[in-house]
């Protein structure tokens, strides 16, 4: 994590209004608007997909350990895969 003296950043009555708060310590100021990981770079959106397609083959019928065979994963992630309830 990267730290900025807030006294290079922020105005001075800013400044001023945050110490009636916190003096001296470290503060965490969070980014206003979060993304899911993944979500920029399409990653979620490739496992969403791919874990889908899990599901699907599961309720035809192909076995766990088969799955795992298939899409290189362990059995015990095909089992949460397929016993979630996400979707």
């Amino acid at each position: 994590m990267k730290y900025t003296n807030a006294t290079k950043v922020l105005p001075e009555e800013l400044l001023e209004e945050i110490q009636k708060y916190v003096q001296g310590e470290t503060l965490y100021i969070p980014k206003q608007e979060y993304q899911k990981w993944g979500t920029s770079s399409g990653g979620r959106r490739m496992l969403d997909r791919r874990n889908t397609s899990i599901r699907n083959s599961f309720r035809t019928g192909i076995s766990i350990q088969q799955l795992a065979k298939d899409y290189h994963l362990s059995t015990e992630t095909i089992k949460k895969i397929v016993y979630s309830h996400n979707k």
